[in-house]
């Protein structure tokens, strides 16, 4: 079994589960999840994880994202882009400095109400599903925060925007919100994920790339380790003679690990066997004066 993350460029047209499905028969194996949904029409990065990688999904899922969307002005939809109904056209008399003024004010946190056209479940049915009913149910607005947001150009009635925002933020509804302030209304024309977390865009491969490595025996080139994504974590060894610790996920006193190391309360730590293989994720509690597992990725056939 392959262990690790593949880091795909998704191409428009395929849902976040086509991918997975196309990689279980690439890498013949069923035990592969993706890390956030993108829609059909979206392109980008998905990082899919693989065997105990799979464990990664929530780990990654909360990880910032960054977005090019090309925001078009003067058109509302029920879907909040242009796969829906056009439910209404507006002229477009706004300035370049009135745009941008809008665009800018939704840096920071504001409360974001999710599409009706989403996987967001409402009474264990999918919004969407109720949106194909023709039904409409109240949802709850949510804090999301929009680390960073510029214009990447502006030719009206297109604006196109660079977008850094937390987990479960919508951009079609950015691009709405930024639409209903300037009193025009606004859809998002297109879309494309170019990071996540420390996986951009440029380092992503399609299905193609990836079924081509595979036909020439060099699979494995793509599969970045599971460890790769606690870089910035330090490493700690188990004590030779306290292995088994690790088979079970127990944990460790600063005493049985090599280095003898106590690091911040809270400080994520990669937790290694004395051979530098990667166990998981511990965090040292004070009150127990212990490292304590967070995650293990023990890798098991």
């Amino acid at each position: 079994m392959i262990h690790g993350i593949v880091i795909i460029h998704k191409e428009k047209g395929f849902t976040s589960h086509d991918v997975v499905a196309k990689l279980r028969g690439i890498c013949g194996q069923k035990k592969i999840g993706h890390t956030g949904t993108l829609d059909p029409e979206a392109t980008g990065v998905l990082p899919v994880c693989l065997g105990s990688g799979t464990k990664l999904c929530d780990m990654l899922t909360d990880k910032d994202k960054e977005y090019v969307t090309e925001l078009l002005l003067g058109v509302e939809t029920d879907t909040l882009d242009m796969t829906g109904t056009v439910l209404a056209r507006h002229p477009v008399s706004v300035s370049q400095e009135q745009v941008r003024e809008a665009v800018l004010s939704f840096g920071g946190s504001y409360m974001q109400v999710p599409p009706m056209y989403s996987a967001l479940k409402i009474n264990g049915k999918k919004l969407y599903e109720l949106a194909r009913e023709g039904k409409e149910v109240e949802r709850r607005a949510r804090e999301v925060r929009i680390e960073e947001i510029e214009i990447l150009q502006m030719q009206l009635p297109v604006v196109r925007l660079r977008v850094v925002c937390s987990k479960g933020t919508y951009i079609r509804t950015l691009c709405a919100d930024i639409g209903q302030k300037l009193g025009c209304g606004g859809v998002m024309e297109s879309l494309v994920r170019t990071r996540v977390g420390k996986f951009s865009l440029e380092e992503a491969l399609t299905l193609e790339q990836l079924q081509e490595l595979k036909d020439q025996g060099r699979l494995a080139e793509a599969v970045a380790p599971v460890e790769s994504v606690f870089g910035s974590c330090p490493v700690l060894h188990v004590r030779r003679d306290l292995e088994k610790l690790l088979d079970n996920g127990n944990p460790l006193t600063v005493e049985q690990t090599a280095e003898k190391e106590r690091y911040a309360p809270g400080r994520w730590v990669r937790v290694c066997w004395p051979d530098n293989r990667f166990a998981g994720i511990y965090v040292y509690d004070e009150g127990k004066r212990r490292y304590q597992p967070v995650k293990m990725f023990l890798e098991q056939e």
